[in-house]
């Protein structure tokens, strides 16, 4: 999930939070990002969507075999 939300009023501009939706209702939507749990209040959601999870991380490279 993308989320784009409203900077605090001080500050001009959007941001997003890209994670997993754990929450939803009419107050506003939590979302589970790498950095831990961001709740957007519904005045501030601009914007979302789902975006497909990440790919799996691939293996490292190791020395070729001789």
């Amino acid at each position: 999930m993308s989320v784009r939300r409203a900077l605090p009023d001080d500050v001009p501009g959007l941001t997003d939070a890209l994670g997993e939706l754990v929450r939803a209702d009419e107050a506003g939507v939590t979302v589970r990002t790498r950095r831990g749990d961001v709740v957007i209040a519904a005045r501030d959601l601009r914007a979302a969507r789902a975006v497909p999870p990440p790919p799996p991380r691939r293996a490292p490279r190791g020395r070729p075999v001789d």
